[in-house]
């Protein structure tokens, strides 16, 4: 007998039966059980096969420090792979799986693989499958690596949510040392948020709180009461994944399957950490035998569950304090065997369940192990926040020592195993008093026996062995990361939790050292697996990035305009109802022949107010503008700190204290963020100020040889007398000011008129209807790409990539010339940067006759019998003005290279083209001022 159920025992419902299946096969469980729990107390001992071996897999743990149990799990028709099932709660009408495991955990037939162990030691893969060649392989190998089984399909139906909370004082752990401290900081004033991952609070005190005279449920709702009436927040299902920079603690709220997990930031000034300890396994031959679980396991799935884990129980363990462990198992029935774990040559009998133990050369029957080698504090938080660790001789564990003043671990996270010490301390270190002393707590050393030639397991889910381990120290692994990376040694979901002292103990043992001179490995978030919606939250696909609306759109729409989206904006593709190709070679010629009367509303305008204003935007700008003039336009470049294009576009100076930089649509959030983050790290935010104004302001744009005409009718401005190019007027347009820009997109005459947006439908109406008198009409976004190509613009994002800098694009003159510092000067001078071999911004012209270059075809040159790319083609459209291709490319030494004939390579298609300026129309610039 493997497990029963204890009638009426546990914090479950045994009032309340859920069906479940495992395997195909119905089976039963109560309200409150995990999958574990209820596969426990049916008898079911083999949950999953292991990764490398397909070796029979058991629990080990009763919570999140299990390696073993990981299951895929099917409800209401969504699929959710590789859940724990010693933490995922039971619910009505679950189709549990196991994993790498067909047709079913109790029979897989890939369990062969383990008659090969000798075959697949660590890094097998590494040497076996290189010759004669590694993609032979390759493709065997990952179809067969993994675990569990991701569905095509997967549902997005839950709005999960990423909350932003601040408290005086966090505690996470809801066990006796949490609880204790929660109550009392709350009691002093403090706020207090009270996490625990569990759905009751209580921790370790159900398993021991009869040793005590205590009654669990009172004494856990009387602390809970006293937190909460003292305005205290208690969050259970929580778990404290991880600590990141500036005291921000991330929590997970996990409410089950079949609903979306909740993210909290968390921001504390005082953190107190309370998560417990967790036993750590005996290194034996067959130690991965389904029967064999940790010490505190067989109680807790007794004490939460009122699961009997077995009938006859062996204790294996140097833990001092088992003995209400062991009162507990007796009083439910079970016979007791307490085993020497210290003995030499121990080794589990049985293949899917143990049977019984050999040590030191006499048989004893069992059908269940509960093994300890003694206690692991879980100081993951702690080493995340920067804290360090001392390895504790007496205790044989590594406990906190150093660390940051913002964070104390307490109870047995900090190595406190005595209940009534745990309590004081968690009483003074929430007063932010000093802790008492701890009480006196030693166990035996438990080394790996090297001498035992049998299997012995360090990581159960990867299947890493103590001769994993001595091979990787043969093989010269000497620094504890690389035998972590050889092995692959607690890098399962497990994380090291179980195997990390194991394995540190084995290396110890081989290389003649202590634990502490093995060192350990880098503990990392998340402490636990997460589901992928926690981190989403519910900003994802448009609430992501919320597609943004012109004022002008119905009017557009009215028009028959094809919407599509730019940048994050719904802009007009093109109008009239054509095919596209028609429709913009139509507003090709209409914008070169009378006027583009254009929607400009989605160009970012910032605005920078303030005394400093004029030095910040000359710090931000790469070209000079410490020396425009009110009333003046200039382009230019904003850079990264690596000196890479980050975006252009032009600024207007209003007056010495106010400037409008107007930035590419899709780029406008992004250039806030860049502006706001250099305004706070390098000028007083006093005398700076910054403000988004895009959505405040319609512009309607007028660009062509007709421009100024229709500008006049308009009546904006007095008269256009004195307003050359690149420069900004104030009008008034029906009673409402108007902001004038004559910037161009084109390369023709083009004015950009700003209004409110309550005037925007009436100017673009009047625009349209004296236009109309002159041959000019609206024209969509993709008539502008091929407009502006036409003459060399670029778009930031397209003709750029991610080593573009300015003087790629020929504009060299400021990286020489502009002695005020900037952002991303100093990457300007570089190596990299002076590198003959950049990509430079250059035209391509095709022979006549041929088609238009695809975008994307690599400029290929040969070298040595060679091909090798060059560069490739960013834009590339037919031109209706010029009645042929054109292109737009990045290539190696493109500006040394005008006239030079270039091969091309596009999906196996070969082409010619000659390099050009990259203006291929009115290169003198006669038409902007005509």
């Amino acid at each position: 007998m493997s497990g029963m159920r204890i009638k009426d025992a546990g914090l479950i419902d045994q009032s309340k039966p859920i069906k479940f299946t495992f395997d195909g096969k119905a089976y039963s469980g109560f309200k409150g059980d995990t999958v574990a729990s209820a596969l426990l107390a049916t008898g079911i001992r083999v949950f999953a096969r292991s990764f490398k071996y397909h070796r029979p897999r058991s629990v080990w743990g009763a919570w999140s420090d299990d390696p073993n149990a990981i299951v895929d799990i099917a409800l209401d028709g969504i699929s959710y792979p590789n859940c724990q099932a010693t933490t995922t709660a039971l619910a009505e009408g679950m189709e549990v799986r196991s994993i790498n495991a067909w047709p079913s955990a109790e029979r897989d037939v890939k369990g062969v693989l383990d008659l090969a162990h000798r075959f697949l030691p660590a890094g097998f893969y590494y040497k076996m499958f290189m010759w004669p060649d590694w993609h032979l392989f390759e493709p065997m190998i990952r179809k067969m690596a993994g675990l569990g089984t991701l569905e095509k399909e997967v549902s997005d139906q839950f709005q999960s949510a990423i909350l932003h909370e601040h408290c005086d004082t966090l505690i996470v752990g809801g066990g006796p040392a949490g609880l204790t401290a929660a109550r009392v900081a709350a009691e002093a004033g403090k706020s207090v948020t009270l996490v625990d991952d569990h759905a009751e609070l209580g921790g370790s005190l159900f398993s021991m709180a009869h040793a005590r005279g205590l009654n669990a449920s009172d004494w856990v709702a009387e602390q809970t009461a006293a937190i909460q009436s003292a305005g205290g927040h208690i969050l259970t299902d929580t778990t404290a994944i991880g600590v990141y920079d500036h005291r921000m603690i991330s929590l997970v709220t996990d409410r089950g399957l079949g609903t979306a997990p909740i993210m909290r930031k968390m921001r504390a000034d005082h953190v107190i950490i309370a998560t417990g300890a967790i036993d750590r396994p005996v290194t034996f031959v067959n130690n991965d035998r389904p029967g064999i679980m940790s010490v505190d396991a067989g109680t807790e799935y007794l004490a939460r569950y009122g699961v009997r884990v077995g009938e006859k129980i062996a204790f294996l363990t140097n833990r001092p304090d088992v003995s209400t462990n062991l009162e507990q198992l007796a009083a439910a029935g079970a016979s007791i065997n307490i085993v020497e774990a210290a003995t030499p040559h121990i080794q589990a009998i049985g293949t899917k369940s143990i049977t019984g133990l050999v040590v030191g050369g006499k048989s004893i029957s069992c059908d269940t192990v509960l093994a300890s080698a003694g206690q692991t504090p879980l100081i993951h938080l702690w080493r995340h926040a920067g804290g360090k660790l001392a390895w504790d001789e007496d205790r044989q564990t590594f406990i906190p020592s150093a660390g940051p003043d913002w964070m104390r671990v307490i109870g047995a996270a900090a190595g406190t195993f005595d209940f009534d010490v745990a309590v004081q301390e968690a009483t003074a270190v929430a007063l932010k008093a000093p802790a008492p002393p701890r009480s006196i707590y030693k166990v035996t050393p438990l080394r790996p026996d090297l001498a035992n030639k049998g299997r012995q397991w360090i990581d159960f889910q990867h299947d890493v062995t103590l001769k994993d381990v001595a091979l990787a120290h043969r093989e010269n692994m000497v620094s504890v990361e690389h035998l972590k990376r050889y092995t692959t040694l607690g890098m399962a979901g497990d994380q090291g939790k179980t195997s990390n002292i194991a394995g540190l103990s084995a290396m110890a043992e081989l290389k003649g050292q202590s634990i502490p001179e093995v060192g350990t490995t880098t503990f990392r978030p998340p402490f636990v697996p997460v589901p992928l919606e926690a981190f989403r939250g519910t900003k994802r696909d448009r609430q992501m990035a919320p597609l943004k609306r012109l004022a002008l759109e119905p009017e557009h729409r009215a028009l028959d305009a094809a919407m599509g989206e730019y940048g994050g904006w719904l802009r007009p593709a093109w109008y009239g109802g054509d095919d596209e190709k028609t429709a913009v070679v139509h507003e090709c010629k209409i914008a070169r022949e009378a006027a583009a009367i254009m929607d400009g509303s989605a160009l970012g305008a910032i605005e920078v107010i303030g005394p400093d204003a004029r030095d910040f935007v000359n710090f931000v700008y790469y070209n000079t503008m410490s020396n425009l003039k009110p009333g003046r336009i200039r382009y230019g470049f904003m850079l990264s700190e690596s000196g890479l294009v980050f975006d252009d576009g032009v600024m207007a100076c209003v007056d010495d204290r106010r400037f409008i930089i107007s930035c590419s649509s899709s780029h406008a959030d992004a250039v806030m963020a860049h502006l706001e983050h250099w305004r706070q790290d390098s000028f007083d935010p006093k005398r700076v100020h910054i403000h988004d104004t895009t959505v405040n302001w319609s512009t309607v744009t007028i660009a062509g040889p007709k421009a100024s005409d229709i500008v006049t009718e308009l009546g904006v401005l007095e008269n256009l007398h004195d307003f050359p190019h690149m420069s900004l007027r104030f009008g008034d347009f029906e009673g409402a000011e108007a902001r004038v820009a004559r910037v161009s997109f084109t390369g023709d005459t083009s004015f950009e008129i700003s209004v409110r947006n309550d005037f925007a439908a009436t100017l673009w109406r009047k625009t349209l209807e004296i236009g109309k008198k002159h041959g000019a009409g609206p024209v969509g976004a993709e008539a502008l790409t091929v407009l502006r190509a036409e003459k060399g613009y670029i778009l930031v994002g397209k003709d750029t990539d991610g080593e573009t800098m300015p003087h790629d694009l020929g504009f060299g003159a400021p990286r020489l010339k502009k002695s005020a510092a900037f952002v991303g000067d100093r990457s300007l001078h570089s190596e990299k940067a002076n590198s003959e071999a950049r990509k430079q911004l250059v035209g391509l012209i095709v022979k006549d006759g041929e088609p238009m270059l695809p975008i994307g075809a690599h400029i290929v040159r040969n070298k040595n019998g060679k091909r090798f790319s060059v560069g490739y083609v960013t834009s590339s459209h037919d031109s209706p003005t010029l009645g042929r291709p054109i292109a737009l490319a990045l290539v190696e030494g493109g500006e040394h290279a005008m006239g030079e004939p270039v091969d091309l390579w596009h999906l196996g298609q070969a082409r010619s083209a000659k390099i050009a300026t990259s203006c291929a129309y009115d290169p003198e610039g006669a038409r902007i001022d005509a």
